[in-house]
Parts: structure tokens; sequence; C-alpha cells
């Protein structure tokens, strides 16, 4: 990828090592309230095999945990590098989807960037690193272990940048679901299943990431040589049946939450080639 033209968000609120913001040099972050949902659900962008339930503990509605400031470690670190790649990618999805916002009279409100090390307290219950990245729309941040590029790299064969960058910018696809109201889909039907409303909320997030890409190629010129390559390869790796086979040697449709490898790339190809939300709408399409 090409970051030459990326800026740095200033929305990161760094918790690694002892957590708790400070030692990256941000200041204190802007945190967005409200957010429209309502439910609380907690977004979890790479099935690992694990129910976020069963992590954050019941249905996850858990009460925000005022957490003590604290200082991260003093000194450079081995991820220093991730962090401020990561901070470059979010800081061109906040200037890519405030311009779409903007061309459709709305306004964009940027998430937190949240990374963090092994496990965090979240508004939507206790993170950890075992879920992959995740959002929680209750805080509207988005959180990142980010020891998982590695994982996403030695256990699902998807290294590279934007392998990377697909990561994040499906979770700020999340954020921007919250944010046009496009979470809360009880009516379309179970929220499992090879058609439920969570395998579609995951699919609009992957369509979502493709039109971050597009539109940021288009006015950053962010893409190189095999960076396509890199994103489908990440999108073919999590899809719930490859997961599944692997996990479990055998596929469940009737489990799925995220798509198949098939759908992943479809809907990341889509939102990449179409760069348009309109492009994006999972909950009424008739074939994933």
């Amino acid at each position: 990828m090409r970051l030459d033209d990326l800026r740095e968000s200033s929305n990161i609120e760094d918790r690694r090592g002892e957590g708790g913001g400070g030692g990256f040099g941000y200041g204190r972050p802007v945190i967005w309230g409200g957010g429209g949902l309502g439910l609380v659900f907690v977004v979890v962008a790479m099935l690992l095999g694990v129910n976020p339930a069963d992590i954050l503990g019941g249905d996850g509605t858990t009460d925000q945990v005022d957490r003590p400031a604290a200082s991260a470690p003093a000194g450079p670190r081995a991820d220093d590098s991730l962090l401020h790649f990561s901070a470059k990618i979010v800081g061109s999805t906040e200037d890519i989807w405030t311009k779409i916002f903007a061309a459709r009279g709305q306004t964009y409100r940027p998430p937190i960037f949240v990374p963090y090390t092994d496990e965090t307290e979240t508004a939507c219950g206790e993170g950890q690193s075992a879920m992959g990245p995740f959002y929680c729309p209750r805080d509207q941040k988005v959180y990142v272990d980010l020891g998982f590029y590695r994982e996403l790299k030695d256990r699902f064969g998807a290294g590279g940048d934007f392998a990377q960058a697909y990561v994040i910018a499906h979770e700020i696809g999340h954020h921007v679901q919250n944010l046009l109201g496009q979470m809360d889909q009880d009516s379309f039907g179970p929220t499992t299943g090879a058609n439920g409303a969570s395998v579609r909320t995951e699919l609009q997030a992957d369509c979502y990431a493709g039109v971050w890409a597009n539109q940021a190629n288009k006015t950053q010129h962010i893409l190189e040589a095999g960076d396509v390559e890199e994103g489908l390869t990440a999108a073919n790796a999590i899809g719930d049946d490859t997961l599944q086979r692997e996990t479990r040697g055998r596929v469940a449709p009737d489990t799925f939450t995220h798509g198949t490898s098939a759908q992943r790339v479809r809907w990341f190809k889509r939102g990449l080639e179409q760069g348009a939300i309109e492009a994006c709408d999972t909950f009424h399409a008739a074939s994933l």
C-alpha cells in the first residue's frame, strides 16, 4: 500500500500494555455518544469459533466500567509500527466516510480506535483478544489487539498491509452501519443462519470496506500491485464455511454468522468495484 498521502487519526485510545490512553502522543480522544441503536449488540469481525455472548457474559449488555487513567509503558514498543499504520488507515476512513456522508447531506462522526493487549473493558463487556477485532456500538469504538495481524498472516495465510487494512475497514464498516441505523435488523428473520441478519450485517460491512478502498484509491492513491489480492485472500480465509471446516471438520450453515468465503469475497469486491453505499444493500438482496 501507498501510505504517503494518509494522515494519522487522532481518534486513538492506546490501551496497549498497561492500557488506558497516553503513550502514543494522541492525547485524550473525543468519545461520541448515542448511535441510534435500540439494542446492545456486539459485532465480532473475525469469527474465531467464539460466541461473543460467552465471552462478554449473558447477552453482552454489561454496563460501561469506568477505567482509571493509566499510562502506557514509556519508550518504543515492538508493535509501534503497526499502531502508526493502523492510525493512518483509520485516518483515511475518516476522510473518505466524511466525504461520502457529506454527499448524502449527513455528518460522519468517527469512531475511536482502541489498540489493546490481551483484554480490555468495553461498554459491551470484557473484550478479549480471542474474539478478534470487534466493534462495540454502545461506546462506538473499534477494538483491536494488534497481535491479530500476526495471526491473520500465520493462521489464515492472509499477510500483507492491505489485508490488515481490510480488517480495520470492515470494523469501521460496522460503525457506518451504526450511524445509518442499519444494525437493528430484527425484521429480517433469525439472527444466525445462512440467510440470517448477522450474515447480512457482516457482508454489508465487507462491502463497506470495499467502498472505502475504492474511494481511498481514487483520492489518496493507496493501492499497489497485489494489494487487492491480499484483501481478497483475507476475505476468503475468514468465511464461516472455511473456519468451521478448519476447526470442526464440518460445515453447519444454520450456525453461520459472517457468511461463506465466497460471499465475503463477492461483497468486498462489489464495494471495491462500485464504490457506493447503494451497492451494499445486503438486507434486500435476493441472493447473497
